[in-house]
Formats: C-alpha cells, structure tokens, sequence
C-alpha cells in the first residue's frame, strides 16, 4: 500500500485525514494544526523575517562572547579535593606549582657525580633559576638530600623548584623559569635539558587540545560537505545541513563563552559541541529534506510537500531532539562540574539545532523552493535528486518478517559476541604520557623523567583554612605531621613544605608511587584517614582537605563510581517515559531500550578490545595502558542512549505511519524499513564520519570515544534498526502497539499520534523518479 494512501482515523497533529489544506500565494502552508506544524508554517509564511532572525542569533551571540570578559569560574572536582581546590580559587591561589627539570647525558658515559660537565650544567641551571621568581630549588648536588635527585645509571639528574602565589604570578614565575632553562639548554648542546611539571604540562596540554579543536574544524567541515554531496548530488541542497549545523555550532560556542563567566566549563566543551552540533544538525537536515523531496517528488507543491514535512519528518525531528536532551541531563546526576559543563555545551546545541529545524530550515526551503536541487552533480545528481525506497534494505527487511527468529537470533549473538570484552573491563585514567602524544617536547619531557626516576613521590596539598590558621597550634600540628610521616612507613615522604597564602596555608606532603598508582593510593589514605586527623584534625577552629594530582582523580573516580547507576536509572526512566508518551505503546519503549543497551554493550565490548587490549595501536596511534577511561563508559552511554534515538525514532515514525495509513502489520514495518533507509543510512555515514575524526586527534580519550561512538552509531543503524528491531516488531505482531487502558490518561491523546500520520495522496500526482538502492 503506498506510503501516502489517506487514513480514515484522525491524529493529534491533525485536524483530519482529509486532502491537503489550501495554501496561500506564496506556497506557504497555513497555520492551522499541531504546534511543530504551525511554526513550520509560520516560518515559511515570513521567511526572511526568520532567516534573517537567526543569522542575527548567531551574530549576537558572538559579538557577546567578546564583549563579556573578566575571570571566568573555575572549573573543580568532587569531594573533598575538590572543596580543598575552591578554597584556592576563592583566595586566587592554584596551590603550588612544583617543576622538574632533567639534565641527562644523551650518551651513556661516566656517573653523575664524576662527569664536570653534568656537574657544572646544573650549577649553571641553580644559579638561572636563583634569578626567576622560583622557591624550594633542589638539586642533585646538594649534600644528603641530593641523592634521591641521581638515577640509578648515574647519568641523570633532577632539579626541581616551586612556584607558589596567584596565577598571575604563577604564569610571571614560570616564564621566567622556562626562559632559564633555555638559556642553559643552549649552552651545553650535548646534554639533554628537558622541563616538565604542573605548569608547564598544563600549558603543554592547553596547546594540544587548541590544534586538536582546530584540525576537528578543518575536518569536519569538508567531509560533511563531501558526504552531503553524494547524499543528495546536488551542491545547494547539501550545503543547507552545513549552514544549519554550523551556525548552531557558532552560536552555541559564543553562548559558552558567556556562561563560562557563572559556571565552570571545561575547554574540551568546544569540540564536542563542534562534533556533536555537526552529527545532529545534519541528522535533522537529512530528515526535513529528504521527506520534503519525497513529497515533491510525489506531484505535490512546495507549500504541500513543507506541510507535510512539518507534520512527519518535523515531528519526529522534535521528538528526536527532545529526547537527546532528557539523556544529555542524566549528567547533571553525576555533580561534577566537567560533565555538568559538557552537559550545559551539547544541550545547547541540540537545542538550537532543533530549534533552527523547524524555524529557518522551513524558511530555507520555502525561499529555494526547487531551487534546491540545483548544482547536480554528474552522475548523482538525478539518481539522488528523486526520492524513492531502497531496494536494498526493502528485501532485507521482508527477509526478516519472514525469519525473524533467525535472522534476529544472529543478529542478537553478534552483538553479544561483540559485548563480552567489555566484562573483562578495568576502569582508570591514563598517565600523561598515555593520554598525549610524546612527539610534544614537554610530554617527552615527562615521559624521560619517569623513565629516570620511577615511582618519584608526588605531594599532596593540604590545604587549611579558619579562623585560627596563624595559631601556633596549627605549626604544632605541622610539625606533628613530621611525625606521623616517619611513623608511615614510607608512604609519607619528606620534606614537608608549607605555603602561606592570605588566609590560606598548603601544606605539601609528599606520597609514595607514582601518583596514580596503587601505592599512591595507600599513602593518600594513610594521609586522610591518620596522620591529618591525629596532627591537624586536634586544632579547634580550622578546616582542611587534601587536593592534588593523586587526591583529584581518587575522589572524582569515587563520586563518578557512586553516580553511575543514578545516571543510568535516571537515562532509562526519561526514555521510557517519553517514548511511551510520543507512541502511545508500552512494547516500543522497553524494545528500545533494550536495543540500545544491546548496541551500547557492543561499543563497550569493541572499545575495550582495541584501547585496553591493545589491539589496532599502529592504526590508530596510540600507546595501550591496559585501562579504559574511567569517565567513558557513563558518558558514551548517555550520548549514545539520545544519539541512537535518532533514528529509532525516524524509523519507528515511518512505520506508524503505513500502520495507520492501513498497512497490515508486516507490511507496515518493511515500507517503514525501507521508506526510511536512504535518510537513516545517509545520517548514519555522516555521523560516523565525523565521529571518526575524532580518532585523528592526538589525546587517548578522544580516540576512545571516536572509535566508540563511530562503532555504536554503524550497529545501529545497520544490525540494530534494520535487522533486530524488524524481527522483534514481527515477533510481538499488533502487541506492538498495545497501550493498557489505565496508561491511556497519562499526558498526550492517542489520536493526536495519528496526525503525524495522516498524509492524503497528492491529487493527480505524477509518479516519483525511481531512485536507486541505497
């Protein structure tokens, strides 16, 4: 039965099933029916006003993001190391800053202690850094404490210095230090003279993470362009995505901008929104324009076919949109302030994507009108420029309804196969040198330093506050604290150094391991839960935390751990309560969730097959630690879960409406398959396209999440909706819609889901271009 065949039962969306409503001069649709109708319509009736409405959104947006300055708010983790570091950032202070600077033979020779001219380089580089705003310079040259700062081969030595204050003079320190390394660097050419610390790694990562922003935009840009053109072979009608998505992504980037000023946003937040903004914005293009060529190519009008448009593929774009934005919120569950960031930037952009999809998409249409389809290419431009069903996925569909238990068996243990690496899954952050690249000099830098001297102690900050931080209780208590550190065991090390601040003093103690390790672990709980409580803990009017590069991820690792299942209920419950509002049917939500936990476990499997296993190293360019990210999992899942309800939704729209169109059941789901195919396979490539980009980036994390989302979004679209969700549909027969009479009064009416529906045959409709399989 045809796709656009009248039904003879009414819908919420729409006043009737009747023919098409009149349209005015101007080939605009009325204004009358359901919401997202209305406003398409409207849009369309006052194009200009519109288009030119939100090209001056996304001009003021970012004239604003210039025009608002000053300091920013910091960006702190959870717990108590994260208490420890908004009280620095309250009194302008980012702890002490501690920098390592290496000076090594670049050829085996003598040992240190006997080799002039190691010896008179560090001389050399002591007496340059004596000259910079530095404190706390040790040396390998200096008598007793020296000899931890020599390798064990002798051929290298330690010198490291501190840096203390705000970060203004943090960042004036820290120029100066640089600046005296490189002029000791440059007189002796034989030696390898590296730095590598808080500051300077900080810097180091800024700058890797700036290039990786960049190359995504140089990326990204033109092979969504590249795609679009094959996609549609016609240049105008694939530029139209670009635009959308772009400005969205520009006026999205600019609003971050200012709302960084009120609420801690991390600076990865802009390539995501990039990449993101990019996926969804040509998604919901794909979805508006191929429906509304499919209507023209039916013999209706352009009025006609952007009514229509509006009512089905508009509907779905919303619902779509609607729902990526529910799953973005579980991140608000989690309290941490970089996934709340990452929370604010893509609900953003989806929002303004789905915004910008049924206002000036619209409006862009009806200005085009078939203008669209100028600027063929050859070759494509004909065979695209038609709309039609894919042959392909058509007889791949009515092979399943007719072996559902089959085809859907193999299809189910493929992606449980896919899924069992991921239950051998160990969760922990990489090192740096892991995480980024060693062609950087100071990754390198860091990398030769740990080589040389293993598991060197990294101090934890210990930070006090109160009234009463100048008493002399309180330096009793420190010097208890030294105490406490010989009766450790070695987990606690020497020496002690204590930084005055304002009102504010850090305490820096030493931790055995290499930071991130098991030992480190030890001796930060040794720290908390001993020494501080009998020293610092016995002082009545202070308050203390311990922050610092071991402190941070332990506590951001256990507040992510105890949240995780929160997120995940909260995730399901929003979809399920939406999906069962949008269908009207209890089966679709459950059978969706169900599917895109199956497609979630696959890209965990694959995920940690390739990044903890080790596999595909050279391909992709990177160095296995054995580990995932322990935030990768909780993210992946709460993108993917609103990603991947894309399509579903499309699909499941496409389907409802043969069904209600008077489509028998089977017959519904192989015309919904296939009628639905060429833009679901379309939006697929894209989106896997740029996901895939972020694979070419330098950071460990990025890849991992490319590969992820790239691997998830491809089941989805192939195995997932076009072979287990047919065979499942097929399997449940009409109980697929069935909703129990008690549900019926939650919010929404089940006739007005048959609006969307309700398509009338254009009248005297010239038969569609046949469009080849896709």
């Amino acid at each position: 039965m045809s796709e656009n065949a009248p039904i003879s039962s009414g819908d919420p969306d729409s006043a009737s099933g009747a023919g098409p409503e009149p349209v005015s001069a101007s080939g605009a649709p009325p204004a009358r029916g359901p919401v997202v109708e209305r406003v398409a319509a409207w849009s369309a009736r006052h194009k200009w006003p519109v288009i030119a409405a939100w090209f001056g959104l996304v001009v003021i947006a970012f004239v604003l993001s210039g025009l608002v300055t000053g300091d920013q708010a910091h960006t702190t983790g959870p717990g108590e190391a994260g208490r420890g570091q908004r009280i620095l950032n309250e009194q302008d202070v980012d702890g002490t800053a501690r920098e390592n600077v290496l000076v090594q033979e670049r050829t085996p020779g003598g040992p240190f202690a006997s080799d002039p001219e190691l010896r008179q380089a560090v001389q050399d580089l002591v007496a340059a850094l004596k000259t910079a705003p530095v404190s706390g310079i040790l040396s390998p040259l200096d008598p007793g404490s020296g000899k931890r700062l020599i390798s064990a081969d002798g051929r290298s030595g330690l010198v490291v210095f501190e840096m203390t204050g705000t970060d203004d003079e943090k960042d004036a320190a820290f120029a100066a230090s640089a600046k005296a390394v490189d002029s000791v660097r440059e007189k002796y050419p034989d030696l390898r003279i590296a730095q590598a610390g808080d500051r300077s790694i900080a810097k180091a990562t800024d700058e890797v993470y700036g290039d990786d922003y960049k190359r995504s935009e140089m990326l990204s840009l033109p092979l969504t362009l590249l795609i679009l053109v094959v996609v549609f072979g016609a240049l105008v009608a694939a530029g139209i995505p670009v635009l959308l998505s772009l400005s969205a992504v520009v006026a999205t980037v600019s609003l971050v901008q200012v709302i960084k000023q009120v609420m801690p946003i991390n600076s990865t937040v802009a390539s995501m929104v990039l990449l993101i903004g990019m996926a969804v914005g040509v998604d919901y293009s794909l979805f508006y324009l191929r429906r509304e060529r499919e209507e023209r190519a039916a013999g209706r009008t352009v009025g006609e076919a952007l009514r229509i448009t509006a009512r089905t593929s508009g509907r779905a774009v919303v619902m779509s949109g609607v729902t990526v934005m529910l799953c973005l919120s579980g991140l608000f569950v989690t309290g941490i302030d970089v996934f709340r960031g990452m929370a604010v930037g893509t609900i953003l952009v989806v929002g303004l994507t789905v915004v910008g999809s049924v206002t000036v998409l619209p409006a862009l249409l009806a200005a085009l009108g078939r203008w669209v389809d100028r600027g063929r290419v050859p070759w494509l431009g004909r065979r695209r420029t038609a709309a039609g069903e894919s042959r392909l996925w058509a007889a791949i569909a009515r092979a399943v309804v007719r072996r559902p238990v089959l085809l859907g068996g193999v299809a189910a243990v493929l992606l449980a196969v896919l899924s069992v690496p991921a239950f051998g899954m160990r969760l922990q952050d990489p090192a740096l040198t892991n995480d980024l690249p060693r062609s950087n000099a100071t990754v390198d830098a860091a990398a030769r330093i740990q080589e040389e001297f293993p598991g060197g102690p990294s101090p934890a900050e210990v930070v006090v506050w109160g009234g009463r931080v100048h008493d002399p209780a309180v330096a009793k208590a420190v010097d208890g604290l030294h105490r406490e550190v010989a009766a450790s065991g070695g987990a606690l090390g020497e020496p002690i150094q204590v930084d005055e601040v304002g009102n504010v003093l850090v305490v820096n103690v030493p931790l055995a391991g290499s930071g991130s390790d098991a030992a480190s672990m030890r001796a930060l709980e040794v720290l908390r839960e001993k020494a501080l409580p009998a020293t610092l803990g016995e002082v009545d009017g202070i308050h203390y935390a311990v922050t610092g590069t071991t402190a941070g991820p332990h506590d951001f690792a256990a507040r992510l751990h105890g949240r995780t299942p929160i997120v995940f209920a909260s995730v399901l419950a929003l979809a399920f309560v939406l999906l069962l509002a949008a269908f009207r049917s209890v089966a679709i939500p459950l059978v969706s969730i169900a599917l895109n936990l199956l497609s979630v476990g696959a890209a965990y499997g694959v995920v940690t097959w390739v990044f903890q296993d080790g596999h595909l190293t050279s391909v992709l360019a990177f160095t296995s630690y054995g580990a995932v990210l322990s935030w990768l999992p909780l993210f992946m899942f709460v993108m993917l879960f609103g990603l991947s309800m894309d399509y579903h939704i499309f699909i499941l729209s496409r389907i409802r409406e043969r069904r209600l169109g008077g489509a028998a059941h089977r017959d519904s789901i192989v015309g919904g398959i296939a009628g639905s195919a060429g833009v679901v396979t379309s939006a697929a490539v894209v989106m896997v396209g740029v996901f895939t980009i972020f694979t070419t980036l330098s950071a460990i994390e990025y890849k991992m999440f490319g590969v992820g989302m790239s691997v998830a979004i491809l089941l989805d679209a192939t195995i997932v909706r076009g072979v287990l969700l047919p065979a499942i549909m097929t399997l449940l027969g009409r109980a697929t819609w069935s909703m129990p009479g008690w549900l019926r009064r939650l919010p929404g009416d089940d006739s007005a889901a048959h609006a969307a529906a309700a398509v009338p045959a254009p009248p005297d409709a010239a038969p569609a271009e046949t469009a080849g399989t896709r």
